[in-house]
């Protein structure tokens, strides 16, 4: 029985210092990098809303409409790979006030939708196609937004950023709390990249040249950093 109680005692002992030992020690920082860039693509939804007396009228406005947005896009150079339809609809509309119970609404006409969802990757002639679409009938968009063709160079640039910042932060506690900073014992990652600027659709088309050259397009970078520590420096 006494061996058996200085067994659990002896397990108890070991597990703790284990526990003690893996507990990870040292000083832990957050570094931050990010770069600014120009943008040099822009993605934009862009489509047409009709109503019409029959389903079929309407939808006929909605198809010659699009047909001829893709005709401008072609015009433009914009590929067939750069551009998705996102959104396509039919629905009924029904007469204000006509709803009562056990009654059928009544359907005062139908209206139909179809939007296309465009990449530009040549900026300079992202102010004519906009005032194109809109001059051969586009009335629904949803936004704009601006972007970078090819982050992976401005996310490269963020991350040594952010390990420089994390490597100074820790220098300065170090310093700080008269410790000597030892080596890099973890280091994880927490970044996002090029994040779309966005923009109204009111001023795109009225300073769409002075929004393309004086916007721009922040990669972020984070990075957490653990370094092992000594006392006195």
């Amino acid at each position: 029985m006494k061996a058996l109680k200085w067994a659990a005692m002896l397990w108890v002992i070991c597990a703790g210092l284990a526990l003690a030992q893996s507990h990870e020690q040292g000083i832990i920082v957050t570094g931050e990098g990010r770069v600014s860039m120009a943008p040099d693509m822009a993605t934009i939804t862009l489509g047409v809303r009709e109503n019409a007396k029959t389903a079929k009228e309407a939808m006929g406005k909605v198809t010659d409409s699009v047909s001829d947005i893709l005709a401008i896009l072609d015009d433009l150079g914009v590929a067939q790979s750069d551009r998705q339809t996102s959104r396509f609809y039919l629905n009924p509309v029904y007469a204000s006030g006509s709803y009562s119970s056990g009654t059928p609404q009544k359907v005062n006409g139908y209206e139909a939708g179809n939007s296309v969802t465009v990449m530009v990757r040549d900026l300079t002639v992202l102010g004519d196609m906009l005032d194109a679409v809109i001059d051969i009938g586009a009335n629904d968009f949803n936004g704009l937004s601006f972007g970078l063709q090819e982050p992976g160079p401005a996310m490269s640039a963020a991350r040594a950023l952010a390990v420089q910042d994390a490597m100074a932060r820790a220098e300065e506690l170090a310093q700080a709390a008269a410790l000597s900073l030892g080596s890099v014992i973890r280091m994880t990652e927490n970044s996002r990249g090029g994040a779309p600027m966005m923009m109204e659709m009111s001023a795109a088309r009225s300073s769409i040249n002075d929004a393309i050259a004086g916007g721009e397009v922040d990669v972020q970078a984070q990075v957490t950093m653990v370094f092992a520590i000594t006392p006195g420096l």
